[in-house]
């Protein structure tokens, strides 16, 4: 299975599917960043959507409920597990 199979199977479930919500709000705009995470916070593929981000290196926008900071604090602890596991 491609990557680009993969976000369509997870992806017509997310809850931002048809929400008129800025998910790449402005790094500053804290009322949009929380926004954008209320949605997430409901959704039902927010871990696949997280994962994606991460292994695609997305640099903007609010995936998976986490800003572009959080997702690399995420990617640095999941990188250390995996060194640790082998």
């Amino acid at each position: 299975m491609t990557i680009e199979t993969e976000i369509v199977s997870w992806r017509d479930d997310a809850a931002c599917i048809d929400s008129k919500i800025d998910f790449f709000p402005n790094p500053e705009d804290v009322a949009a960043i929380s926004a954008a995470k209320e949605i997430c916070s409901t959704c039902p593929v927010a871990d696949e959507c997280l994962t994606y981000a991460i292994e695609t290196r997305q640099s903007e926008g609010i995936w998976g409920g986490h800003t572009p900071k959080e997702r690399v604090k995420i990617r640095r602890k999941w990188s250390e597990q995996v060194r640790r596991a082998s």
